[in-house]
């Protein structure tokens, strides 16, 4: 099979497992109503599962499963331009493919409800203005894309990219769960947007232009403190 294709099913499946597990467990924590939300079980969910994919699809794509890591990838070179849009649909598919699986198995389950238990969209339940909304976003994407970028380097130490990278995202939800945000990936908003409607989708520019700004960034911090590609 060509390694573009393998590449394109390895980022369908990446984010579909990123997605899939991390919003069910984000939804299941406060459902039912007599359960806390945990947010450090989200946490670790979002982070321990990036941490597994970069190790099993790395490999074979690079595991970006985010289309704020495929951009800057390719404005650094690492990836052909001709294969972003390859990458991005089978981020984004991935990520709608998962939340309507969840939605369908939730649905199994006696009392549940998508308009009153949501499906794990990225939200702003503190009621936070829309740049500081924005701001969080932009300021730990920014942070995550200088950290892919410096454990995947040339020079880097092998074998501990996958710590590195979901321990971050493990770190920026500790941050963001809190506060509805810290999603830093445009097709992990999406996804489970499309099936909540309402607020979710009014405010998903915020959680698509924020991460890919913030990514762009991100790679640049990355070349002023490394000064390699």
């Amino acid at each position: 099979m060509d390694k573009a294709i393998r590449s394109y099913i390895a980022e369908f499946l990446g984010t579909f497992t990123l997605v899939f597990v991390g919003t069910a467990v984000a939804t299941l924590t406060g459902f039912p109503e007599s359960r806390q939300i945990g947010f450090v079980e989200i946490s670790l969910a979002f982070g321990f599962t990036l941490m597994v994919m970069v190790w099993t699809i790395g490999p074979v794509s690079g595991c970006h499963i985010n289309p704020a890591v495929t951009l800057p990838m390719a404005l650094s070179g690492r990836l052909p331009w001709a294969n972003v849009p390859g990458y991005v649909i089978a981020q984004c598919v991935g990520a709608i493919a998962a939340s309507g699986a969840l939605k369908f198995l939730l649905e199994g389950i006696p009392g549940y409800d998508l308009a009153k238990h949501h499906l794990g969209a990225n939200g702003n339940p503190l009621g936070m203005s829309t740049s500081s909304l924005f701001g969080f976003e932009f300021v730990m994407t920014a942070l995550f894309l200088m950290t892919i970028f410096s454990v995947t380097r040339r020079d880097a130490t092998p074998g501990f990219a996958g710590l590195a990278i979901g321990g971050f995202l493990l770190v920026s939800h500790l941050l963001g769960a809190q506060l509805g945000d810290s999603s830093l990936n445009p097709a992990r908003s999406l996804g489970p947007a499309i099936f909540e409607g309402g607020k979710s989708l009014e405010i998903l520019w915020i959680f698509v232009a924020a991460p890919l700004v913030g990514g762009v960034v991100g790679w640049g911090l990355f070349s002023v403190i490394h000064n390699k590609d």
